[in-house]
């Protein structure tokens, strides 16, 4: 082995350390995102609305101090796209926060984990993307844990309730974060931050007419959690997520994820003493099982090799929503 393979090696190996400490770390802040929700106080839209306003200051700070808006990439087609993917973004937040309220951040979470299963079935329903029986099997195994996991009982489908509705509102979150990937999995030549730039700030004037400022009068310390909300879950968790993927291959992104929905459960035990009951943590080890199955799989067709700190323009191009991997 020559000085410079062995130097290749221990550079890749690096770089994967880094990448495995940057993805963990924001997959952990992801899982505190339910406690800033509830504790702003304030109502989803409002939360939304002024998530993305910080988030816009936060990303867009980054982004013109990195150099990025020089040479952006984008086309009328790709912003098109990006402006979408914002739009669907921003309703799936509004519908997880409010589902927080309804069901539990653990329930809630655990249920929205499902966004992987909605990229391949609308992948193959949209874009005539080959599914695989062993995929279909896993998608059904997953939705059969999901059931274990929502804890709804006949009661609830004829008493109407609150819990069922937030159990709807995070399999409706999960199908537009589904759809915002596809979208956004279009989109090439243009780095991942400014993408998600774009779809922070198409948040602001799409939700201005929804937020109601009144209610935000004597908040007082939920500024600082709606203000952590932008600066931290939007501005360095994807800062510390995109710098990750192009350190690491795709398997080892896809069981880090799995950090963000076991910090969330661990949370909101700590905070609000939630948890789930035995029957429904039946249902957890099912969706693991079949998402790392389902994301994992090899494709039908040839694809190209996982992203490697070596190539780390292409890795820098990927998709501004990674499935299953923030909220």
């Amino acid at each position: 082995m020559t000085p410079q393979t062995t130097g290749q090696i221990t550079g890749q190996a690096t770089g994967q350390a880094s990448g495995t400490a940057q993805l963990t770390a924001a997959m952990m802040l992801s899982g505190t995102l339910g406690v800033f929700v509830v504790e702003s106080g304030a109502p989803p839209f409002d939360v939304v609305f002024f998530r993305v306003l910080f988030g816009a200051v936060a990303l867009g700070g980054y982004v013109t101090a990195r150099g990025m808006l020089r040479g952006h990439g984008f086309t009328r087609r790709t912003l098109a796209l990006a402006v979408l993917g914002g739009v669907l973004i921003v309703l799936n937040w509004v519908l997880l926060f409010e589902s927080y309220e309804n069901t539990s951040i653990s329930v809630a979470t655990v249920v929205y984990h499902t966004q992987p299963f909605y990229v391949v079935l609308l992948g193959a329903l949209l874009f005539r993307e080959r599914l695989t029986a062993a995929r279909a099997g896993w998608i059904a195994v997953a939705f059969a844990g999901l059931v274990l996991v929502s804890g709804v009982t006949p009661a609830d489908f004829t008493g109407g309730g609150a819990y069922l509705t937030g159990i709807g509102q995070a399999l409706l979150a999960a199908l537009l974060y589904g759809l915002s990937t596809l979208v956004t999995k279009r989109i090439t030549g243009v780095r991942p931050h400014l993408i998600a730039l774009v779809q922070v700030l198409v948040g602001i004037p799409l939700l201005l007419p929804l937020a109601d400022f009144g209610a935000m009068r004597g908040t007082g310390w939920g500024w600082g959690w709606l203000a952590g909300l932008g600066l931290i879950h939007t501005g360095l968790m994807y800062v510390l997520m995109y710098a990750a993927y192009a350190k690491l291959p795709t398997a080892k992104i896809a069981v880090l994820a799995f950090v963000y929905p076991a910090v969330a459960m661990v949370m909101d035990w700590a905070v609000y003493g939630h948890h789930i009951g035995i029957v429904q943590a039946l249902g957890v080890p099912l969706i693991v099982t079949a998402s790392l199955k389902v994301t994992l799989a090899r494709p039908p067709a040839a694809a190209p090799a996982p992203r490697t700190a070596g190539r780390a323009p292409e890795a820098a191009f990927r998709p501004a929503t990674p499935a299953a991997c923030e909220a």
